[in-house]
């Protein structure tokens, strides 16, 4: 499947997000489901209504309030990237659309802190470009190792505010 990657740091268009979510939707959930039930015509009736849901969805995300935003990000990645571990996207991830959309949000969903890699890719530089940021105190550390996810999210949101 390909998505197109970003720039990190650079907030996400509702229309690419939109796009991102239908696809990932269809390869990951209404396909399978269309071999498993043997081309049912009932997953076609669903497409449209996925292409409504995510259209919402990304509204949400990227301009709802924290609250409502947190719960479509926790239901969107809890359906389409299940695991008995903890949420570890590649970090190409997230250069993504939904991955800005994530990090801009909510910082990594299920990690209070994460590696000077991760946040990188969160921000669209380098680790040592983290670790320079660390080092002048502009993103903090967390205790027990790495960067606060909340620290990384708030540096994209305060850098979103400067572009707009």
């Amino acid at each position: 499947m390909s998505v197109k990657r970003r720039r990190g740091g650079v907030p996400p268009d509702d229309e690419e997000l939109v796009g991102q979510l239908i696809r990932l939707i269809d390869v990951r959930l209404l396909d399978p489901l269309e071999i498993l039930v043997d081309g049912d015509q009932a997953i076609d009736s669903l497409r449209p209504v996925v292409q409504e849901r995510a259209r919402s969805w990304a509204t949400t995300m990227v301009s709802g309030d924290d609250r409502a935003a947190y719960g479509v990000i926790a239901r969107v990645i809890s359906t389409l990237y299940p695991g008995d571990g903890p949420f570890a996207p590649p970090l190409d991830w997230w250069r993504t659309p939904l991955g800005q959309a994530v990090a801009r949000r909510v910082g990594h969903p299920t990690a209070e802190s994460v590696s000077y890699a991760v946040a990188g890719a969160m921000l669209g530089i380098t680790r040592q470009g983290v670790h320079d940021l660390t080092s002048r105190g502009r993103l903090a550390r967390h205790p027990e190792g790495g960067v606060r996810s909340a620290a990384v999210r708030d540096r994209l949101r305060r850098e979103g505010t400067r572009r707009a």
